[in-house]
């Protein structure tokens, strides 16, 4: 197929691009490198199957060839990032994936948003179910990355109703491995990058808040999967098995052999407690749940950052 990736050269597409490229398809990345960065997509130089485009997609969209798809993975995601660039966040979940949707329609080409678990905020619900509508504060400082997702959201649906558009919905829960931006304010990240430079390990809170952690090779597995095989009603994509923030900070320091110390800072305004998927869905339609576990993953993303920070 002929595909169209926003957000290219971020963490999620570029490793989306390298996967549709392995599976047979011509790619053509967009990026305006506001949080992208290109040497996530360097080692494709040359590539005849790819070509990326410098731009905004929050700006009108010119595409002069035929697409059959359009994967719509722009956004700053990480909470540094989004409480850095507020505007443009809510910019891009909503002026740009109207234009990402106006392209694929256009086109007569399926449509795939990256939605995020951020659009059942702090759940009262535990695991979420793509049936829970969230517990979400419009006005807080999240806000801004929580609101874009639920509209664009909105949206998608809004052009499959009103347009017959060939949609997809993935809600993405947390996510690691190698492209992650040190110092991009995810735990994972952070972690794995104080604990190699002998920083203390900042856990907000006592720790005791749960995340779950989804190796990227098997998120990407399930991106692809909802792409092709999938329906037009949101699809949770994310690990069940859950850890606290302190189990995390634990199991870097072990895989590190850091001597780097803990410290506990107050908890950020809106930070969930929880957050774990109920990925029964996603099993029972597409046959697929993760399969690296945390500590092998981790290993390959420690990896990663003893290349680039050490």
């Amino acid at each position: 197929m002929k595909l169209l990736v926003t957000g290219a050269a971020g963490f999620l597409g570029s490793h989306l691009v390298d996967r549709l490229l392995a599976d047979g398809h011509d790619v053509a990345g967009m990026d305006n490198m506001v949080t992208g960065s290109p040497e996530n997509l360097a080692h494709l130089g040359g590539h005849p199957r790819f070509r990326l485009v410098h731009h905004n997609v929050s700006t009108y969209i010119a595409h002069h060839e035929a697409l059959d798809g359009v994967l719509h993975f722009a956004s700053p995601a990480s909470p540094v990032d989004y409480l850095e660039l507020p505007i443009q966040t809510l910019k891009v979940g909503a002026l740009g994936t109207h234009n990402a949707l106006g392209l694929a329609l256009a086109k007569h080409a399926r449509f795939m948003l990256a939605s995020t678990s951020e659009v059942y905020g702090d759940p009262l619900v535990h695991p979420q179910p793509e049936s829970y509508w969230g517990n979400v504060n419009p006005i807080g400082p999240r806000g801004v990355y929580d609101e874009a997702k639920r509209f664009a959201e909105a949206l998608t649906m809004a052009y499959r109703r009103a347009h017959g558009l060939d949609t997809r919905v993935v809600r993405i829960f947390n996510t690691y491995g190698p492209r992650m931006r040190p110092r991009d304010g995810r735990v994972v990240s952070n972690f794995v990058v104080q604990a190699l430079t002998g920083e203390p390990l900042t856990i907000y809170g006592d720790g005791s808040q749960t995340r779950s952690f989804c190796y990227v090779d098997d998120l990407i597995d399930g991106i692809t999967r909802v792409f092709g095989h999938g329906d037009g009603e949101p699809t949770n994509l994310g690990n069940p098995a859950e850890f606290t923030v302190l189990e995390l900070a634990e199991l870097v320091l072990q895989l590190t052999n850091s001597k780097s110390r803990i410290e506990y800072r107050p908890l950020p305004t809106d930070d969930p407690r929880q957050r774990c998927p109920d990925i029964t869905r996603a099993k029972a339609l597409l046959g697929w749940e993760p399969r690296v576990p945390l500590k092998e993953g981790l290993r390959r993303t420690i990896e990663h950052f003893r290349t680039i920070v050490t």
